[in-house]
Formats: C-alpha cells, sequence, structure tokens
C-alpha cells in the first residue's frame, strides 16, 4: 500500500495555492474543476509520490467554516530554520511556535497556513 495524498478543504484555494506555492516551494501539479463548485489542485514534487491535494467548494449554502483538529500538522523539511526565516519575513509570515529543539538532531517550528492548519518546518542537523 502506499500513501497518495492528504486532502484539505480551504476557503480559498488562490490564497493557499500562494501559500504552498510561494512558501512552502510545492510545485502545482495538476489542477480540476470536476464541477462548476467544486475545484481541487494538487501540489508536490514530480519526483515524490505523496501529494497535497486542496479542495475548495462553493456550493450555495455549503458551510465554508474550515477548522482543523489542534494537534494535526503537516510537517515540511527545510534545510535551515534560519535561512527560511527570510522566506516568511518576504511573505509576512509570523512564526507561530519555536523554534523547538527536542534532541541534538532536530529543530523544528511552527507557522500557520491561510486556513490556520499548523505547518511543522523540519530542520535535519546532521
Amino acid at each position: 500500500m502506499k500513501f497518495c495524498w492528504a486532502t484539505l478543504h480551504v476557503k480559498d484555494i488562490e490564497q493557499s495555492l500562494k501559500f504552498y506555492q510561494e512558501v512552502l516551494g510545492l510545485e502545482l501539479l495538476r489542477r480540476v474543476k470536476p464541477i462548476p463548485t467544486r475545484e481541487l489542485a494538487f501540489l508536490g514534487a514530480a519526483d515524490t509520490e505523496t501529494q497535497l491535494e486542496l479542495v475548495q467548494n462553493s456550493e450555495p449554502g455549503h458551510d465554508n467554516d474550515i477548522s482543523f483538529g489542534k494537534d494535526i500538522s503537516l510537517g515540511f523539511e527545510v534545510p535551515s530554520l534560519e535561512s527560511f526565516g527570510e522566506v516568511l519575513s518576504k511573505h509576512q509570515i509570523p512564526v507561530h511556535s519555536g523554534p523547538i529543539q527536542p534532541n541534538p538532531s532536530i529543530r523544528f517550528m511552527y507557522i500557520l497556513d491561510p486556513d490556520g492548519l499548523l505547518v511543522q518546518l523540519v530542520e535535519h542537523i546532521w
């Protein structure tokens, strides 16, 4: 069995695409509108099998109040938390918490995506 994708239901697909592409550097692999009120976008890297699926539902009467579990986060590896701080500053994204170093080989911090989902930025220390 292989893990294909994680799906996030988003309020504004354009805002979410900008965050995941420009801030986290994910590549837009495909974007489809299977019905007029629903749009999907798949992001990732062409050389990896796991993708992130964004779904926006604009159906009349659909509750767009997106809420995520407080214990859910997405993790992305960065070469250096300090150098990635420049990317965050450029996009005016504040650090939610951290950096935290639970052991000598890893450090991480959290930011929030446009819908308030925790995104963990991980630096491995070799």
